[in-house]
């Protein structure tokens, strides 16, 4: 018996081992070149130890500041527009046959197989500043004059955002979906007894029940927002006057177009701490406000429903308690 137990810990070990090393090579490794790389001044020949140098630098660099504030501005509006637009199409989908609803996931999921560079192409047609354009064809039908939507300060942001939030929703309406299709058919029927309407179930029932995964797309999405780079880089090059300059672009071009690496890794470093710092701030909200629910449904008498206890408003309760267990 000792000596298969002693056998069996030996496996755990090595399964545990290979993920260790995985995780040790391709990201433990990385991180902590970087961050000595952050205090050089880095050089073919040798590089040179200039302290926090390339930190004061970027501090003092009013550019980093504008990438900063075009990258929070870019993630802000695009993840949430992106779950909302998510949320309504899973529950308009919801109540066809499951075929049906594979169609419609599987047309949306689309853009997601493509690669960026075949998207960008296809978004570039749509905002050709041309009256060739999609759009520019489109709102031309209405008498209004073409506009060079990626060439105007006014105009380029927006259109990075429109093209972030149909690239994202495909992802977002398959785990919406998963998520509505848990929900236990009983917690409708008991609202369908209260006379609950449509709107009712939505806001008491489907909404407190999918927050852990309104909570999970919302960080995820941030996370990818707040790390984005490609649709900059090939759609506009971060202009015009830097007015799509997110920071991964910024921290790309430090790097790889003016071999600053030293400087690169800095930003890279400053950018990672300030998604640290911010990320955990939904969660605790999300906490929050699931035990605000519990405590809401637990006292609160709906005048409206007419039961004292209402059964679908118990099972809720029980299910939000869940839960924030499940969370944390």
């Amino acid at each position: 018996m000792k000596k298969k137990l002693k056998k069996d810990t030996m496996w755990a070990y090595v399964f545990i081992l290979v993920p260790l090393c995985t995780f040790t090579i391709f990201t433990l490794y990385p991180v902590v070149s970087a961050a000595i790389t952050s205090f050089q001044e880095y050089k073919p020949m040798g590089s040179e130890w200039v302290g926090l140098d390339n930190y004061v630098h970027t501090l003092k660099n009013d550019l980093f500041y504008k990438a900063l504030w075009n990258t929070f501005v870019y993630a802000i509006i695009t993840v949430p527009v992106s779950m909302l637009l998510s949320f309504s199409i899973s529950i308009m989908i919801l109540p066809y046959r499951k075929k049906i609803q594979t169609v419609f996931k599987a047309a949306y999921y689309l853009p997601a197989i493509a690669s960026g560079v075949a998207l960008s192409f296809v978004w570039k047609w749509i905002y050709d500043p041309m009256s060739t354009g999609l759009l520019n064809s489109v709102l031309g039908a209405f008498g209004v004059p073409n506009q060079n939507w990626l060439g105007s300060g006014k105009t380029a942001m927006a259109s990075l955002i429109i093209m972030a939030v149909f690239a994202g929703l495909g992802q977002n309406v398959i785990i919406y979906t998963a998520a509505l299709l848990g929900v236990d058919s009983t917690y409708y029927e008991a609202a369908d007894i209260d006379g609950a309407t449509f709107w009712q179930k939505v806001r008491y029932i489907v909404w407190p029940l999918v927050k852990p995964t309104t909570v999970f797309l919302a960080i995820t999405g941030v996370i990818n927002g707040l790390q984005s780079f490609q649709n900059a880089y090939l759609m506009t090059g971060g202009g015009p006057d830097n007015a799509t300059t997110m920071a991964g672009l910024l921290i790309f071009n430090r790097a790889f177009k003016y071999f600053e690496y030293g400087e690169a890794c800095a930003q890279a470093l400053l950018l990672a701490a300030i998604i640290a710092v911010f990320i955990p701030v939904p969660v605790k909200f999300s906490r929050r406000r699931i035990l605000e629910h519990v405590c809401e449904l637990s006292w609160k008498m709906n005048s409206q429903w007419r039961i004292k206890w209402d059964y679908s408003e118990i099972i809720m309760a029980n299910k939000s308690i869940n839960n924030i267990q499940e969370m944390g």
